[in-house]
């Protein structure tokens, strides 16, 4: 296989992330006026007392800003961090030092187009809207309020029209799952600069949703990869998206129908023929798997009131900001060494040849079984199932 054809399959960061995360991502608060189905946080409409205060998220920003150069990706998020009345001079403080700030809000009253403005001059570099249906009656539901898919398309118009980057989140849940090609065809149209799509974790209010199965899901990802020609894809939580890149490519540099060797479901089939007909203008930065990172590989959370988590859906605390530092947790504690380590996997992430881009879902992991190093229980992958590994480990050895 030519490495020209090998690059860009994955990425990893430049640097060595045992050492420190490429991306933080900080809770400021767990408020929020929706009642979201998948919610992992439970949010309620009324901010915790114990939350950080300003001058504790701060010095927090100071110990992420001293983690750098490179700066990490730095993402505040809630809950609605609209509750924050601190949250311009939070923004404003991070930017100060050197750090890309984004946002995940809630298409909430409090975030109008205007508050967009506010946020983006005090230095907020992107932003993060939900969309979990391709209608109203869909999405709200999915919300728990009315109005809420109407204010998100406004608000989507109001942050590129203010020069905000717009990432577009998607959670895939059973009933959602006929919505996906209206949904990519939508980012397509606005010129979304990522669709990521959330492959539910059964934790918080989203344990009483439909889950899809792993052949489900290994249609779901063999759509995705479609679409990512044209549309920038992400998929959280679903990290056995890079072995569908790795594969399809393998597959396309042979000359053989993915169809041929992967077996693709009826769920694959429906979904691809609701998204004709799809523009395929080739764009190379496009097709390629998100960051080679994972829970607590590269990747780490803070909770509204400081608890260090591997990840938001991994709700297993391996410190606190209050007690002791973000880089000393993250490099020290057992738990996160734990998740670093592949040789510790189990199951089938443990013998398989795509652990070392993959690695499963933890946080699933942790939910299915109670054990955060168990196989991940949404991928149908049978290592050595695939019939040109040497392939595979040709670009595997890229890393």
């Amino acid at each position: 296989m030519a490495a020209s054809h090998a690059e860009g399959l994955f990425r990893r960061p430049r640097f060595d992330v045992s050492l420190r995360p490429f991306i933080i991502i900080w809770e400021v608060t767990r408020a929020c006026d929706l009642v979201c189905a998948h919610c992992r946080a439970e949010a309620i409409p009324a901010r915790n007392p114990g939350e950080l205060t300003t001058v504790e998220g701060k010095q927090l920003i100071d110990q992420i800003a001293g983690i750098g150069p490179p700066p990490a990706l730095f993402v505040l998020t809630g809950g609605d961090p609209m509750k924050r009345p601190d949250l311009k001079e939070l923004i404003e403080h991070g930017t100060g030092r050197g750090l890309p700030v984004a946002l995940s809000p809630s298409a909430t009253r409090l975030l109008t187009a205007e508050a967009l403005k506010d946020l983006r001059a005090c230095g907020l570099k992107a932003v993060s809207l939900s969309l979990d249906g391709d209608s109203a009656r869909m999405h709200d539901r999915f919300r728990g309020v009315e109005g809420v898919f109407e204010r998100t398309m406004e608000l989507w118009a109001a942050a590129r029209a203010c020069g905000l980057k717009v990432q577009l989140n998607t959670t895939v849940v059973r009933q959602n799952l006929a919505a996906l090609p209206a949904i990519a065809r939508m980012a397509h149209e606005r010129n979304v600069m990522t669709w990521s799509l959330f492959f539910m974790v059964p934790t918080g209010r989203a344990a009483a949703l439909s889950p899809l199965g792993p052949d489900e899901c290994e249609d779901v990802m063999h759509f995705l990869y479609d679409v990512a020609g044209t549309v920038r894809v992400k998929a959280t939580e679903g990290h056995h998206f890079r072995r569908i890149v790795i594969q399809r490519s393998i597959l396309e540099q042979r000359g053989v129908p993915a169809d041929d060797a992967m077996q693709f479901g009826p769920l694959y089939r429906s979904l691809s023929q609701a998204l004709e007909p799809w523009p395929r203008t080739p764009r190379t930065h496009v097709r390629r798997s998100p960051m080679d990172v994972n829970a607590g590989r590269g990747f780490v959370f803070i909770s509204h009131i400081g608890a260090v988590h591997p990840s938001g859906f991994l709700p297993l605390a391996a410190g606190n900001v209050r007690a002791r530092s973000l880089l000393d947790i993250y490099r020290e504690s057992p738990l996160f060494l734990s998740l670093r380590d592949g040789a510790v996997l189990e199951g089938r992430c443990g013998l398989c040849e795509f652990g070392p881009v993959c690695g499963g879902s933890r946080s699933r992991a942790l939910a299915a079984t109670g054990n955060p190093l168990a196989e991940d229980p949404l991928c149908a992958y049978q290592p050595g199932s695939f019939p040109y590994l040497d392939d595979a480990a040709k670009i595997l050895a890229q890393r």
